[in-house]
């Protein structure tokens, strides 16, 4: 038989099996479900932190480290931290609100930040690294703000914590994408040094870390 003619049915049979599960319903190659995902915008501190802290929360598809807050159009990391242009250090969080929802990434987003910290984030100090929150619609909106007057209220203290209108979102360069992945001896150092797990304990105790990151209670 021709090698042409072989290959053809063999092509044929390889279809055929790969296309078998999906026909009984085992899904082994099913594609994903169709329904909507939704994405918040968190400020707080080194991008790479947050998206450590966000990264393991079920439900949350991805992270990505950019800038937001600014005026300056599709900004350098460079600009940004030598301060001018108005943005700071953020992190998109893609997520499925059938699993999760914004307001338990509030709850996580809180447990990740030192919210009394003016213009500054544990040893990165400047405005850039301010925290602050970003809601998308006037519901988020309104979870922000009383998730501030919780925080507040917990601590009778005033917060530090901006809650802005989001305009747009930059991404960062390349190399600070999943940095605490790629770099992890010298994420940690840094990490370490900054003392940001010490500082997120004598916060928030227990709690440090919401539900994710590395002082997580449960990740």
């Amino acid at each position: 038989m021709p090698f042409s003619i072989i290959k053809r049915l063999s092509d044929r049979r390889w279809t055929a099996a790969l296309a078998l599960p999906c026909a009984l319903g085992l899904g082994s190659i099913a594609l994903a479900d169709d329904h909507d995902t939704a994405e918040a915008v968190f400020g707080g501190g080194c991008f790479w932190c947050v998206e450590e802290a966000f990264d393991p929360v079920e439900g949350v598809i991805s992270t990505t480290s950019g800038f937001s807050g600014g005026e300056v159009e599709n900004p350098s990391y460079n600009q940004v931290v030598a301060g001018g242009t108005g943005h700071i250090e953020v992190v998109k969080v893609e997520y499925d609100p059938e699993v999760v929802d914004y307001e338990t990434l509030l709850h996580v987003f809180w447990r990740n930040i030192d919210p009394f910290a003016e213009n500054r984030q544990f040893c990165d100090v400047g405005a850039p690294y301010r925290s602050a929150l970003f809601p998308m619609n006037e519901d988020e909106r309104a979870m922000a703000n009383a998730s501030l007057d919780e925080v507040a209220e917990r601590f009778d203290r005033e917060i530090a914590t901006e809650i802005n209108d989001f305009e747009a979102f930059y991404a960062a360069e390349d190399y600070h994408q999943d940095y605490y992945r790629k770099n992890p001896v010298r994420y940690k150092f840094y990490k370490s040094s900054c003392r940001r797990t010490e500082r997120l304990e004598e916060v928030w105790g227990e709690e440090a870390g919401g539900l994710g990151g590395e002082v997580s209670v449960a990740r």
